[in-house]
């Protein structure tokens, strides 16, 4: 379904049964597949492969050689239907991979609302992407990485499968990621170590107040010598305080130190 109002250029292909919303521009020599959806506003530059169970939503900019929705690079896929999901105002550079879900993991690949992937930026299978997130130029994501709100991950890096970076984080370029980023840390290097608070972004985002109770919750998780666990319960203890810390102490909380597929935490 092609709905009015909608740029379609002659050299593209939508196969039948996509659906393509009002307002959507798609340049030359782009292929949509028969189960894709696009929504109204967003702009497909040009040379553009969406395909698979793909469901992108509004006011988007994609631009040219980027690849949405084919099969993904696990082995153990053989073909279920799994799917990626986009929202809203996301700014997708050149040569932008992102592949579809596995049924070991969500079955979806999912990036937020007002995202920024530069150039070159390979997103694998069920990954999670949330708002407000910027992934500098050839950064790469394995399987299952999570990436939550507000956190930038500096060019050429590469986060192992299963990590997850946390809120306001922010990853130094040319780091290699193997643990968890909790939220409002900086960390550098292979293998990507702390460097300390994400100091700028934090002032950039939050009041001196939250900043103060940020940096308080820092102190206690990597200054006094406590062990994950004793440095949980102080956590709560100051986030009745300052709600801000619930942030890092939701993200401690996900962390199943029994799971053989846990990474443990930069610290």
């Amino acid at each position: 379904m092609i709905q009015k109002k909608t740029f379609i250029h002659p050299t593209s292909i939508v196969e039948k049964g996509a659906i393509v919303h009002e307002g959507t521009h798609i340049g030359p020599f782009c292929y949509i597949g028969s189960q894709v959806e696009i929504g109204s506003g967003t702009e497909l530059k040009s040379h553009i492969v969406i395909n698979g169970i793909t469901k992108i939503g509004k006011n988007n900019i994609i631009y040219q050689f980027c690849s949405i929705g084919e099969v993904n690079q696990d082995l153990k896929y053989k073909g279920e239907c799994t799917r990626v999901e986009i929202g809203d105002s996301n700014l997708i550079r050149e040569s932008v991979s992102i592949h579809r879900g596995t049924e070991q993991g969500e079955g979806a690949t999912c990036v937020g609302n007002h995202n920024l992937l530069m150039f070159n930026t390979h997103v694998a299978h069920d990954c999670l992407i949330g708002h407000h997130c910027i992934l500098a130029n050839s950064t790469t994501l394995g399987g299952h990485v999570e990436i939550h709100d507000h956190a930038v991950i500096g060019g050429l890096s590469a986060v192992h499968q299963f990590c997850k970076v946390g809120s306001y984080a922010m990853l130094a370029g040319c780091s290699a990621v193997v643990k968890h980023i909790p939220p409002f840390i900086l960390a550098q290097g292979n293998h990507a170590s702390l460097v300390g608070p994400n100091t700028v972004g934090l002032k950039r985002h939050f009041s001196e107040a939250k900043y103060k109770a940020i940096l308080k919750a820092y102190q206690l998780l990597y200054k006094q010598g406590k062990s994950l666990e004793d440095a949980k319960l102080e956590l709560a203890k100051l986030a009745e305080l300052y709600p801000v810390v619930i942030l890092l102490l939701n993200f401690l909380n996900q962390i199943d130190l029994n799971s053989d597929k846990n990474r443990g935490i930069v610290r």
